[in-house]
């Protein structure tokens, strides 16, 4: 059993919802990015989602932006990230870490090579999002050949025809993408995220994460009621901007954010 099916299994039988930071690998330098992966995990997150840095991330907000921009000065690559995943490995042999990334580094690495080398890391999963299922067979097979579950986006706009599409090549788990937009987007409509979600598990299987304008406990807990996994992207990253310069106080803020969101999930599955 890989450890994102191990991982979802366990917290359902607890009655838990799984939450996932994002953090840009890197920001602000590739220490810190490993202390707070751990610390991360101490807080009560359950899968590290690790941003690789792209020069166009177009599904992300100016926040990410911006994150992606600190890194790539730089000069941090997808090779970098993978290594970072490594590090992380020979401490943590269960946490789930997936990348969150755009397909130009992977195309330049080359398909083959990224799934054997990011497999040999220990990732988990891979998050691409400008690669569509029409386009990825190849890619997807690569994937799952080394143990690496592919994992697809879906959005409010997407049919039962596109879901249906995305339910025959994502494995791991799927991600709704709650709001139209990029992320660190307007405020949820949780009635419109339970109508979505109910329309998505109606043809998929999978587990089913729910990312994209929640920065607080409060949206997180109820979002935890409908959602497998709760993801959490700019507000964490603001607060890295905030405490760049400042790695201790950084970790301090970022686990203060994900330990409240934790806790708040938890009461609110009682």
């Amino acid at each position: 059993m890989s450890r994102l099916a191990a991982t979802f299994e366990a917290l359902k039988a607890d009655n838990k919802t799984a939450l996932v930071p994002y953090i840009m690998c890197a920001d602000p330098d590739i220490d810190t990015t490993l202390k707070l992966m751990h610390e991360l995990v101490k807080s009560g997150c359950n899968i590290i989602e690790l941003g690789v840095p792209f020069s166009d991330p177009m599904a992300d907000g100016p926040v990410i932006q911006a994150a992606a921009e600190r890194v790539l000065v730089n000069h941090v690559s997808l090779r970098d990230v993978i290594a970072v995943v490594a590090r992380f490995r020979q401490t943590d042999s269960k946490t789930p870490v997936i990348l969150m990334g755009y397909l130009n580094p992977i195309e330049v690495m080359g398909y083959a090579e990224f799934a054997e080398q990011a497999a040999a890391a220990g990732v988990d999963g891979a998050l691409t999002v400008d690669i569509p299922p029409e386009e990825a067979e190849e890619y997807t097979q690569l994937l799952k050949a080394q143990g690496i579950d592919p994992i697809y986006l879906l959005a409010p706009t997407s049919d039962d025809g596109r879901i249906a599409s995305i339910g025959e090549v994502a494995a791991g788990f799927v991600y709704y993408v709650s709001l139209k937009g990029v992320t660190g987007a307007a405020s949820l409509d949780i009635d419109s995220v339970a109508d979505k979600l109910q329309q998505i598990r109606q043809q998929i299987s999978l587990p089913v994460g729910v990312g994209f304008g929640i920065g607080d406990a409060e949206t997180a807990a109820k979002i935890s009621r409908l959602a497998d996994a709760v993801v959490v992207g700019s507000a964490i990253v603001k607060r890295m901007a905030e405490f760049g310069h400042e790695p201790e106080q950084l970790i301090k803020s970022v686990t203060e954010l994900t330990a409240s969101m934790r806790k708040a999930m938890d009461q609110a599955n009682k």
